[in-house]
């Protein structure tokens, strides 16, 4: 059985082969380079239909734990001590923080600013209209399953072999091209009895798998949209309206297995386990990869709040 390796696995055979072949430095990695956080926050924000007013906090949050360094982003294959960067899951970490951040994803919160916003919107249409979080996961979500369905068909039909098999005889050719035939043959007749159209041509390749800006999603786009329904202005300063925060991991403990920390969905609001699902259908991981990454960027981000709470407590416990 043949199937797509994991994400994990390439990552580290990656830095094994950099490694193994005493590879240079690689490239800085600087603000204006792809790889950066806030240009791929940016780029993954406009995948999953998000305000792009989003980029400001998520910019503020990459500044804050210092993971938009260009020491700390840049490859150095012989330096076990560097820290080795999943970039694109780095940038969807960020992006889900400063989503708990905004919206809090405990179930209860943020349908009560979906309220605001559409009340909001109801009140003012001619306006810039407000985010309302209730209204993109129904929207997304429908994208999704019908994508993941696409996903799910397409993985079935997917044959593992090349398409041009190398060949060293002739005879040798005649016999794999005949089976090659029968094979298209038969899924042209399965396409067929199925419904399935047959595309002659194959997608152009593009940054985004979901796309925003089509006629039959562009009503639908929330790129553009605001965030003052999340928001409160002090003098020139924008804050959130939501004070709270919970941690996925409150204590950062290792598992035989290496991971930090655990991910079980039942123990998740659902709102969280949906955008986890939407990226990890996105980079084709486990949602729990992504999980690890939240865990590790919030202790980084309330790692003085937490040690500081816990010196009043054994305080007060004495």
């Amino acid at each position: 059985f043949q199937s797509w390796p994991k994400y994990d696995d390439v990552h580290k055979k990656m830095h094994a082969l950099a490694e193994f072949m005493d590879l240079p430095c690689f490239p800085a990695i600087t603000e204006r380079s792809f790889l950066h956080p806030n240009i791929l926050c940016m780029k993954y924000l406009m995948e999953v239909n998000l305000p792009d007013d989003m980029n400001k906090w998520t910019c503020r949050v990459v500044k804050k734990i210092g993971v938009g360094e260009t020491d700390f982003l840049t490859l150095h294959p012989g330096n076990k001590s560097t820290w080795k960067v999943k970039y694109d899951i780095l940038a969807i970490a960020v992006i889900i923080v400063v989503l708990k951040i905004l919206f809090l994803l405990d179930d209860e919160y943020e349908w009560l600013l979906a309220n605001y916003a559409e009340e909001r919107n109801k009140e003012d249409k001619e306006g810039c209209p407000v985010f309302d979080i209730r209204k993109w996961y129904m929207v997304v979500k429908n994208i999704l399953d019908v994508e993941q369905k696409k996903f799910n068909e397409e993985r079935i039909r997917h044959l593992w072999r090349c398409e041009k098999p190398l060949l060293y005889s002739a005879s040798e050719k005649h016999v794999v091209l005949k089976k090659k035939q029968v094979v298209m043959d038969l899924q042209r007749q399965f396409r067929t009895l199925t419904g399935c159209l047959d595309l002659t041509e194959k997608r152009k390749p593009s940054l985004f798998q979901l796309n925003w800006t089509e006629e039959s999603t562009k009503k639908n786009c929330f790129h553009g949209h605001s965030l003052a329904a999340v928001l409160q202005q002090k003098a020139d300063i924008f804050t959130p309206l939501n004070r709270d925060y919970w941690l996925c991991t409150v204590n950062k403990f290792k598992k035989v297995c290496g991971h930090n920390g655990q991910y079980s969905e039942s123990d998740f609001p659902h709102t969280y386990q949906f955008v986890l699902d939407l990226f990890s259908f996105l980079l084709r991981v486990q949602p729990s990869l992504i999980h690890e990454e939240v865990s590790t960027i919030e202790h980084k981000l309330f790692h003085s709040k937490l040690h500081m709470k816990s010196r009043i407590f054994k305080v007060q416990k004495k």
